[in-house]
Formats: structure tokens, sequence, C-alpha cells
């Protein structure tokens, strides 16, 4: 079977932090977390990784990210540009911003053709989550089957000591499928230890730790496109004409899900997920790579 592809969304800049995150070294070495996670997609046995990118930093991600690769897989890159949109619609005056995740994805339609996984170019996802994905896409009877799944982290393990946060915290049936996604929104651990959360309806609200949560680690078909490219237009047709207006991974995955086109499974893993949201949080970030270096998870030079 064909290697899975490795689709990281690089294409957007840390409001919060201050700048690309992608680029920010994290490692004893320079490393970035973009170097950790090819790293383990690739001992997992992903065999291409396609970075989505913004084109006016092209130059600068190849020569300082995508270049670190080029020797252990193949890489290759697509643009999330803003005039990029099905047949019959047209950017509406005053827009400046691409269309969300889910426009993201859409721009590697002509790129990818197996299966794929989606990450967060600023997130370290650990390789167990790798494995996991690659484990479902294995189990998948082909590329034309609409499998897709995500990937599920243990609410605990995505907090930050600095600040805030805002999860989807997932639903599932009794046979492990999604079947939605609640977005709390200012989550933090209190003094008392106990987390708390605002629900959309405003009440703030103890979310308890071990509730699995979406970190945007998706893993899908190729047969997935048609689907987005449906779910795409739609949104256009409905919201398109605002200016902010964004359409994301789970919006898409929650209308496949109840409209009846696909299951979505939450593969649960044992991964420590670690994230750059605030400027506090890298040295945590940092320091973490380092114990996972001395625990022999990696090696203490990656390229």
């Amino acid at each position: 079977m064909t290697k899975p592809t490795l689709l990281v969304l690089a294409a957007g800049m840390g409001s919060r932090y201050g700048g690309l995150k992608q680029m920010d070294p994290m490692g004893p070495n320079g490393e970035t977390v973009l170097d950790y996670s090819v790293y383990d997609a690739i001992r997992a046995g992903f065999g291409r990784v396609v970075f989505i990118i913004r084109e006016d930093f092209a130059v600068a991600f190849k020569e300082g990210v995508g270049s670190r690769f080029a020797d252990r897989v193949q890489v290759d890159y697509v643009f999330q540009r803003l005039d990029d949109l099905p047949e019959g619609f047209s950017i509406p005056e005053g827009r400046t911003k691409p269309w969300g995740t889910a426009h993201a994805v859409r721009a590697a339609r002509n790129t990818v053709k197996e299966h794929f996984a989606v990450i967060n170019a600023d997130d370290l996802y650990g390789r167990d989550a790798y494995l996991r994905a690659v484990s479902f896409f294995n189990s998948l009877p082909s590329s034309n089957h609409d499998g897709m799944a995500m990937v599920g982290y243990p609410l605990e393990n995505t907090l930050s000591d600095h600040g805030h946060v805002n999860r989807g915290i997932c639903k599932l049936n009794d046979q492990g499928l999604l079947t939605n996604v609640e977005e709390y929104l200012d989550i933090a651990r209190q003094a008392d230890g106990v987390v708390y959360g605002n629900a959309l309806d405003g009440n703030r609200k103890v979310v308890p730790e071990g509730s699995l949560v979406s970190m945007n680690f998706w893993a899908f078909s190729p047969a997935f496109f048609p689907r987005l490219e449906e779910a795409f237009s739609r949104f256009l047709t409905e919201s398109g004409t605002q200016l902010k207006s964004e359409c994301y991974i789970p919006t898409v995955v929650d209308h496949l899900i109840h409209g009846g086109y696909a299951e979505c499974p939450v593969l649960r893993t044992t991964s420590q997920w670690f994230g750059v949201t605030y400027p506090d949080d890298k040295p945590v970030v940092v320091a973490s790579i380092q114990k996972l270096i001395e625990a022999g998870e990696y090696p203490s030079q990656l390229t």
C-alpha cells in the first residue's frame, strides 16, 4: 500500500505568540517543532510531507524548514490562496484573509491522492499519534473508502500554565465514534486544581480532565476531497459574503457525520501534546523536548 502523506497546516501566523512559531527553534540544536513532527511521522510510516503555506514566505520557509527533510522524505508545497475558490464563486470586496482550515486542506486536492493526516505546524503531537493514524489507514479497505478519524488527547495533556485555551470537547457514542465537538472557551486550571471553561451558552463549567479533545490531528482517505468540495461550496453560498467567515475542518466533519456520509472514530493516543500558544509556553516545550531526548524518545540531534 502507498505510504500516507502528512499534510501540514503552516500558512497561519500565531497572533498571540507574536510571530512565526513554525520557524522558532525548540530543540538543543535549533530544531523546530516541525522537525520533531516530521521525524515522528517518518518513523511511523509516512512517505511524504506536504506543507500548506502562504506564498509570501515560501522562499524563507523552504530554505529554513523544508530543506531539512529533503534527503529523508519527499517534500512538496501547496499555497493557500484567497482566490482559490470553486467555480462560480469570487472574492467579496474587502475580503483580505483566507477561508480557514478546511480551505487550507482543499488547497492540496490536486496534489494528494493517497491517505493523509492533517496537523498544525506548531503543535508537537508525539509518535503514538502518528502510529495510530497509520494503523487506521491500514484498516481501510481502499483509498476510495470514506474513511476519516480524529486523534483525541486527554484535556489535561493540552492545557497551558500561562493562559487560557480554547478546546473542542469530543462527544462519543458507545462505539467510540465521534458524535459532535462541543467548544469550550477560556479553559484553565484554577487555584483549587479544578479545570473550568466557558461553554457556548455563556456559563462557566467544570471540564473533566479526562475529556478527549481535538487538537486538529485528522486522518482522511483521498475520498474526503470531493466531500470537502461540496461542504466548502455550501459554506460559501451561506457565509461567503461575510468578510471574516471561515470554514473549519471540524465543521465539515460534523456535516458528514450528521448527514450520514461517514463515521469518524476517535483514536485515543497515549502521546503528550505540546504547543506554544503564549511566549511563556516556549520554555516548557523546550524543557519537555529535552526530557524526551533524555528518555530516548528522540536523538540528541535530528538534522
